[in-house]
């Protein structure tokens, strides 16, 4: 889902007031003119350009009608959501653009793991991480004291209540073997906000055993969101749809999984248990 908004797209309706003379008010109505196959064109070629050539390389010209029918399937399937006074014309803006061919681009890549390997490039400086290099100061005063039977970090330093609550939960949960919120840890998935080369920093790594014994423990990164704006879907769209499957392929990270918590903090207790038991079913979704 993709939701154009004034706030990612810019002013929809402007006002023009001199000091003398008449007020203009200016909208993007003209923009509502433009027809669909236009849109549709020019979203499928924006997305074989960017999404489906390689580096270097020509376009994949056979793909395009493909992706036409997919992306049709996404305008009118109600995945494009406009509201105060956006259209989808708006899609022609370049910036907007690359943000729907990501999305368009996650969810066919997610249709084929299994099916079509994906694959994870190591930072050849820094390829790993641990708890152990874990050393910083902070002035935040919103600290969980952790058990050191769970983690290795003596204190959560929280930005909010939510992730106290999440402490709470891991630690209440017979199955969590181990925690540790990402602050100092130097785990990092890059992802890009339309065009433009971002770090995502999840919020926690859990270890849990789902079924599979202590040797094989499920790696599960965790994202604790209040709000979830469309850079937040960004970041989890890339987690989900690149980095866990790249990481899995590998085979020497042992095996991963992303979940995001973004109800009521109330239910984050009730939604990890829930979540730790579909984990065991076979299904960590």
């Amino acid at each position: 889902m993709l939701e154009l908004t004034p706030a990612l797209v810019g002013p929809t309706d402007t006002t023009n007031r001199a000091i003398i003379g008449e007020t203009v008010s200016l909208t993007v109505a003209h923009l509502n003119d433009m027809r669909p196959s236009t849109i549709l064109f020019h979203l499928a070629w924006r997305l074989l350009r960017t999404e489906f050539r390689d580096p270097g390389g020509d376009p994949k010209f056979y793909l395009f009608n493909q992706l036409k029918r997919i992306a049709r399937q996404w305008l009118d399937g109600g995945y494009l959501r406009c509201t105060g006074g956006t259209y989808p014309a708006q899609l022609m803006y370049q910036e907007i653009a690359d943000r729907a061919c990501r999305r368009i681009a996650a969810a066919i890549t997610a249709s084929i793991v299994g099916k079509h390997p994906i694959k994870a490039v190591l930072d050849p400086y820094n390829p790993t991480g641990s708890t152990a290099h874990v050393r910083f100061d902070t002035s935040k005063t919103t600290l969980w004291q952790t058990d050191h039977r769970r983690c290795h970090v003596n204190y959560v330093v929280c930005d909010s209540d939510w992730e106290a609550e999440f402490c709470r939960a891991a630690e209440a949960n017979p199955r969590v073997r181990a925690y540790v919120k990402n602050q100092g840890l130097g785990f990092e998935v890059p992802y890009l906000l339309g065009a433009t080369p971002k770090k995502y920093l999840p919020d926690v790594i859990v270890q849990v055993d789902d079924g599979h014994g202590d040797d094989d423990l499920l790696n599960l990164v965790v994202e604790i969101k209040g709000y979830r704006g469309e850079d937040a879907k960004d970041k989890a769209n890339t987690t989900d749809a690149y980095w866990v499957p790249g990481v899995n392929n590998l085979g020497t990270f042992g095996r991963w999984a992303f979940a995001e918590f973004k109800e009521s903090v109330y239910a984050i207790a009730a939604n990890f248990d829930a979540l730790i038991e579909r984990a065991v079913a076979g299904n960590p979704a």
